[in-house]
């Protein structure tokens, strides 16, 4: 497991950097409530009001994208969400999540100068301009690549040549890489990158003190029996994201009803599902509802057993939430959550059709599992709060910014 190494901090005469409050600008293609965006918008949004609860000045520029269905306001809005100053910038064109925003270098240079900025995503105009800007006036950033720096899916012969040029600095320049997990971490450094940069932060659970109880509200609303196991999903509906293993399982379990709730990523995953919608063996036991665009939190406590099973993820936020809610979970282990968990609080599973039935077969089959895996759940929950991945970050941002501010000191004249 890689942990972030803090450099040695040398002495700042201009101001501190080392103990005092710091301003942070954040650059994200999306940002609160875009939360169809996925779970990015939530782990930045879970730090960065922890870090104004902490005393640090936080800036955010992003487009106005809310999700793909929506179009982007062409007005550009600033907004105070949870302390910080969210710049949401006229966004006239986009392509998919990628938005053009015009104004960006302007309100660049309008807003006071940053300690550190943090790079959050890849391969889109907001992060790629403000990653150029970052090196141009020599302030210092932290790249995270947001899960996308392995190519995969879409375009990956365009990735591959972009990446190549276009974007080649953005990675390169960055005082720090932060990553989700040791996963995320092997991708970047699969790619050249120093592994002295890579810090793994890895992400937050939700608190399970505040998770919601079970309601019945979601077996109400689609029609499911009380006696049905409920196999739950929640996320894109893509390729990749093992949508197509839970469909099986509903064949091979005549009483398993499953429900995927998320929005159709144009992959053709949606023409599966709809295929088995529509079968005689799996019809009006596949379930699809659309994201909640407030908070999915309440579904999680509805069903037995949540299901990950991804081809590849850098973490796997919705497998966090559904944990803390006391969900039995099962992820596969090329989902970057998986090395969150220990022994006996969730199933963790190779990336295989089989596997992952038979995984869900075991759960729903044994009930003192379940209830381990529910109490386990829990566990690791409280163990990886976002106070503690606060904690690293802020570590991470004072160390870039003690040691470029030591750098700048010891050139200046007098």
């Amino acid at each position: 497991m890689w942990v972030w190494q803090q450099p040695r901090r040398r002495t700042v005469t201009s101001r501190t950097v080392a103990d005092g409050s710091l301003r942070i600008l954040l650059a994200s293609p999306a940002y609160w409530p875009a939360r169809a965006f996925g779970g990015p918008v939530v782990v930045a949004r879970e730090l960065v009001r922890r870090l104004v609860d902490r005393g640090h000045a936080v800036d955010v520029v992003t487009t106005t994208l809310v999700d793909l269905h929506e179009k982007p306001s062409r007005r550009t809005s600033v907004a105070t969400v949870d302390g910080a100053r969210v710049h949401y910038l006229a966004t006239p064109l986009h392509y998919r999540w990628m938005g053009i925003t015009p104004t960006l270098p302007w309100w660049l240079a309008k807003l006071p100068k940053p300690d550190v900025v943090h790079i959050y995503g890849f391969r889109d105009p907001v992060t790629t301009v403000t990653a150029a800007w970052c090196r141009r006036r020599r302030i210092p950033y932290v790249f995270e690549p947001c899960g996308m720096f392995r190519r995969r899916f879409r375009k990956v012969g365009l990735k591959r040549i972009l990446d190549s040029s276009l974007y080649r600095s953005v990675p390169w320049g960055a005082e720090a890489i932060a990553v989700v997990s040791d996963l995320e971490g092997r991708d970047v450094a699969a790619r050249g990158l120093p592994r002295e940069r890579v810090a793994v932060r890895w992400n937050g659970f939700p608190d399970p003190s505040e998770m919601p109880l079970p309601s019945g509200r979601l077996r109400n609303e689609l029609g499911i029996p009380d006696s049905a196991p409920v196999v739950l999903y929640v996320g894109r509906i893509a390729a990749g994201k093992g949508v197509e293993h839970l469909l099986e399982a509903a064949r091979q379990l005549e009483s398993v009803h499953v429900v995927l709730v998320g929005s159709d990523d144009r992959h053709g995953t949606m023409n599966v599902v709809a295929a088995a919608q529509s079968s005689t063996v799996t019809g009006g036991r596949v379930h699809v509802l659309p994201f909640d665009p407030v908070s999915p939190l309440w579904l999680y406590p509805e069903a037995d057993l949540f299901v990950l099973a991804s081809a590849g993820d850098s973490f796997g936020l919705v497998a966090a939430e559904a944990a803390a809610a006391g969900t039995p979970v099962v992820v596969t282990d090329r989902a970057g959550i998986a090395g969150s968990f220990r022994e006996g609080e969730a199933i963790v599973v190779p990336d295989d059709r089989d596997a992952v039935v038979g995984a869900v077969k075991r759960v729903l089959g044994d009930d003192s599992l379940r209830a381990r895996l529910s109490d386990g759940g829990r566990t690791a929950a409280r163990r990886n709060s976002w106070d503690r991945v606060a904690d690293v970050q802020e570590e991470i941002y004072r160390a870039v910014a003690s040691r470029t501010a030591s750098t700048n000191d010891s050139t200046d004249g007098p």
